[in-house]
């Protein structure tokens, strides 16, 4: 029986694994309404990472949908989205938030950011210099306006929706609970995010 781990990401804060192929790793959202930053990167070359642009040509739509697979930008199969236990609400537009992108919104010292999330996990990974990717932003509500206008709703999800994600390449998966408290994608409250990985 495959063996499974469990690991905790408190509020605003990042964790990480290794995967090897055919590893899958179930995304939870415990307490509902929190969005997920999810990057994956070639444990063999980390400069190979999933990539939002070549994806959504690769699908042909803005974000796969059950069975479809995420693709890197060398345009390999590095995910496959193996089941979605959520309303289906995700993003792959919008960059991961950033200490910029905090000072703009009139923040004054530090604030938690899923890039410093990300880029502190690699370093424990082993990895010290990486690409900041487009994330695949799990349960994040971005509807599209008809004049093309993007908007900042709650996430939808309920305590305990989940996403499935099977590793179709060895590679090393962050996922980083958004700490967003300005706009309204974690409706100003960030909660945590829980992974159970099973190993092949």
């Amino acid at each position: 029986m495959p063996a499974t781990e469990t690991i905790h990401i408190p509020a605003r804060e990042g964790r990480g694994a290794r995967m090897r192929a055919g590893d899958r790793v179930r995304v939870i959202d415990p307490e509902g309404g929190q969005v997920a930053d999810v990057f994956a990167f070639a444990t063999d070359d980390p400069s190979e990472y999933h990539s939002a642009e070549h994806t959504r040509v690769y699908v042909n739509r803005l974000f796969p949908v059950v069975g479809e697979q995420f693709v890197t930008n060398r345009r390999r199969p590095i995910l496959t989205l193996e089941a979605d236990e959520s309303p289906g609400v995700h993003d792959m537009l919008c960059a991961a938030c950033d200490p910029t992108r905090y000072h703009g919104l009139g923040v004054e010292g530090w604030h938690a950011s899923c890039q410093e999330n990300l880029l502190g996990v690699m370093r424990e990974l082993g990895v010290d210099h990486v690409e900041v990717p487009q994330p695949i932003n799990l349960f994040m509500n971005i509807p599209i306006g008809a004049d093309g206008e993007l908007g900042w709703l709650p996430a939808p999800t309920r305590p305990g929706d989940s996403t499935t994600l099977r590793a179709e390449l060895d590679c090393y998966l962050v996922v980083s609970a958004c700490p967003q408290d300005l706009v309204q994608i974690n409706a100003g409250v960030p909660g945590p995010i829980r992974l159970e990985i099973m190993r092949s």
